[in-house]
């Protein structure tokens, strides 16, 4: 068990309560006090805190510092160290404004003194200062020192005593840097924060005390003095380590609750297998499904035999077989007398699923039926029409597929493809929609091809549960990746010319549609520039994401027929594109994609019976596209590729766009507070294993906590 650190006295501990206490004993009515309400803060500075977001007291206290700068204690003059930076307090003797032939430069010089010197302090470019401080006006200032009759000290920062804010608030000790914008810098930030110092004694408690106890962890109104106004950096680390546990705990506990309600709020209908059709599927494939493929497969039946609704997400490497895992379930729905409906986020990729499923579906007699907005009025309406009176067992589209007029006679299985971008809150309104007879609810099994850090499955998808599959179909080769240099072009080019000689076909990425949007190469031009270029001999196709559904589809089509030899492409082909005879990948501009991107379009080659070479070229990179790039082509393991891509570029990046709303994290960092999420994870078991409907009273704050964290998902606490 961790110590537990010791206590912090707030600062505001003895302070006149009639002078620092916030005007309400209500946490509620304290944590919402406009920040124009605070003592000292003038209506400008209100109106551009609004504007940043900060409009109320808890929102300003819960603004936590990205980082600190270390400066020292104060010093008088005769012991600041020539040469050195210091923080000085000093008596304002005169203040001028001294004009240069330099135009744009103004340099402001004021004489200061205190008991055991006097210095001259320069100021570039802050003219104001001249109207704002006044000979007899006491000043900390910050600067480095240097020789001159008298030392001068150029001042990098500075503050006026006597205003009301803490002395050596900007200048002393630990001084914490804000997010901050132009129009409200982080020194602006801190007298806000500085101002509402004695609202923090009304932060709520939401963790129980004796997890607290156990945890080793302060009291939420010490732990935002801390983070806000450490006296050392270890506490400070304390009072953070405080709030991301906190935050960790909320949210983890809100989606065991949200997976919880899911499973008991509505019933499903038991989907148990009769192998009339998952055996003749099995037995026509011409390979061996792997264990891993066999382990997620008994999870998923199981899970489909239940009389509770499966939510369950399978993630796997690139070509590690997770759509025949789900083609599998499929088969147990239909088998069962249900309907299954497959969701993808775009055409494009409903029809490649559609061809994958005639072909593995067809000698068990099931054609599957395609809604997208392409399918004819009259074929759509009979294709509803089928639907609905189920003599249409199995449907691919959008998630048109669930909207209104769209009615199935037996939904029981929802398997929904790349969706894993979408938040909590979306899979949410999903599982409301997916209802199978009498308002049943649906099984959805989620499938996702990004491998998904530990961290980031807790807390992005903590209310499903997951099975992964690591490894790809056995005798299936690596695909070697290379890190080409543009002079190394030409050497490139040889090398896809002569796969091509041999029978095989070629990728060339972009990462751009069309020129103008940088100086990266567009696939556009590079298609005009290889056809006509370096693949004169060669058949070239184009597709990108602008181009019309139809066009797109037919340049797909042409190179999985074999039609063409070499696609320029743009990132549509990134998932869902299987062509076998596919072995080379170049792709350019490789420093504008994310490691799990650039694994995920490395997997369109070296899927058939022959190896599998993938090119990256990129030569302008960052310190940290470099490291992106040279572990990229030093291992083809996707699961250590999105732990690096984590570290370096955080959750966000990594899923692609920002999971919206509740999932977002405010204090805590997935690549950092791993060992947190852990421990905040053992006390949510705890905490919910005693007391599942969180009703003890004193759980009454984690409670509300929760509430309020997941206000969009109605009836949470209900279940």
């Amino acid at each position: 068990m961790p110590a537990t650190p010791p206590r912090i006295i707030p600062p505001f501990a003895g302070l006149d309560e009639a002078e620092s206490a916030p005007p309400a004993p209500d946490r509620g009515v304290a944590w919402a006090t406009a920040v124009g309400a605070l003592p000292g803060v003038s209506a400008g500075l209100a109106d551009r805190a609004y504007a940043f977001g900060l409009r109320t007291v808890g929102e300003l206290l819960e603004h936590i510092p990205a980082r600190y700068e270390h400066y020292g204690a104060a010093q008088t003059i005769a012991e600041a160290v020539t040469g050195q930076e210091a923080t000085i307090r000093v008596t304002l003797q005169r203040i001028r404004v001294v004009p240069t032939r330099r135009r744009g430069l103004v340099i402001v010089r004021a004489s200061v003194s205190d008991a055991t010197g006097r210095l001259e302090a320069v100021w570039f470019n802050q003219r104001h200062l001249a109207r704002m401080l006044h000979p007899g006006d006491t000043l900390m200032l910050r600067g480095t020192v240097e020789a001159g009759a008298p030392r001068q000290i150029k001042v990098k920062a500075h503050e006026s005593l006597g205003r009301g804010m803490s002395a050596g608030l900007h200048t002393q000790g630990l001084v914490p840097v804000y997010p901050a914008s132009e129009a409200l810098p982080t020194a602006r930030i801190r007298e806000l924060v500085d101002a509402a110092r004695p609202w923090a004694r009304w932060a709520a408690d939401v963790l129980p005390a004796a997890v607290r106890a156990r945890e080793g962890l302060m009291s939420a109104p010490d732990a935002l003095i801390a983070v806000h106004f450490p006296r050392t950096t270890g506490e400070a680390d304390a009072g953070r380590r405080r709030l991301v546990t906190e935050e960790f705990v909320v949210l983890l506990t809100g989606l065991a609750l949200i997976r919880r309600a899911e499973r008991h709020r509505r019933a499903a209908t038991p989907l148990e297998p009769t192998h009339a059709l998952s055996e003749p599927v099995r037995g026509g494939l011409p390979f061996r499904l792997t264990a891993e493929q066999e382990a997620a497969l008994g999870e998923i039946a199981a899970d489909l035999r239940e009389p509770t609704p499966m939510r369950r997400l399978i993630q796997g490497e690139v070509g590690s077989g997770k759509t025949m895992v789900a083609i599998m379930a499929i088969c147990q729905a239909v088998e069962a007398g249900a309907q299954a409906a497959v969701l993808v986020p775009t055409e494009t990729l409903a029809e490649q699923h559609l061809r994958t499923l005639d072909r593995v579906l067809a000698p068990v007699g099931i054609a599957p039926v395609l809604l997208t907005g392409k399918v004819p009025a009259a074929e759509r309406e009979r294709r509803l029409m089928a639907l609905r009176t189920g003599t249409e067992s199995v449907a691919v589209g959008t998630q048109a597929l669930l909207s209104e007029g769209v009615d199935f006679h037996n939904l029981g299985l929802v398997v929904v493809d790349e969706q894993h971008r979408f938040g909590v809150e979306q899979r949410h309104a999903l599982s409301e929609r997916a209802k199978g007879a009498t308002g049943t609810a649906a099984h959805i099994l989620y499938m996702t091809a990004t491998p998904i850090p530990r961290t980031l499955a807790l807390t992005a998808f903590g209310d499903l549960t997951v099975s992964t599959i690591r490894t790809g179909p056995v005798g299936r080769a690596q695909t070697v990746t290379r890190w080409v240099r543009d002079e190394e072009r030409d050497d490139a080019y040889a090398e896809i010319r002569a796969q091509v000689r041999d029978g095989r076909q070629a990728y060339v990425i972009c990462p751009l549609v069309s020129e103008g949007e940088s100086e990266s190469r567009a696939a556009t031009a590079e298609y005009d520039r290889l056809r006509d270029g370096e693949f004169r001999e060669l058949r070239v196709g184009l597709v990108h994401g602008a181009m019309k559904a139809d066009a797109k589809r037919a340049a797909m089509d042409a190179f999985a027929g074999g039609e063409t030899d070499v696609l320029v492409a743009t990132t549509v082909v990134e998932v869902g594109i299987d062509v076998p005879n596919a072995t080379v990948m170049l792709i350019e501009g490789a420093e504008r994609f994310g490691l799990a991107q650039l694994h995920q379009l490395r997997g369109r080659v070296g899927r058939g019976a022959h190896p599998g070479l993938c090119l990256v070229v990129a030569d302008e990179v960052t310190d940290e596209g470099q490291r992106r790039l040279e572990a990229f082509t030093q291992t083809n393991d996707g699961f250590r590729l999105a732990e690096l891509d984590l570290r370096l570029r955080g959750e966000g990046a990594v899923l692609g766009l920002r999971q919206s709303g509740m999932t977002d994290l405010r204090y805590a960092s997935l690549a950092r507070d791993g060992d947190r999420l852990e421990r905040a994870l053992g006390v949510v078991r705890d905490v919910l294993g005693a007391d599942p409907g969180l009703a003890d009273p004193r759980n009454g704050p984690l409670r509300a906590a929760v509430r309020r964290r997941f206000a969009d998902i109605p009836r949470l606490l209900d279940a």
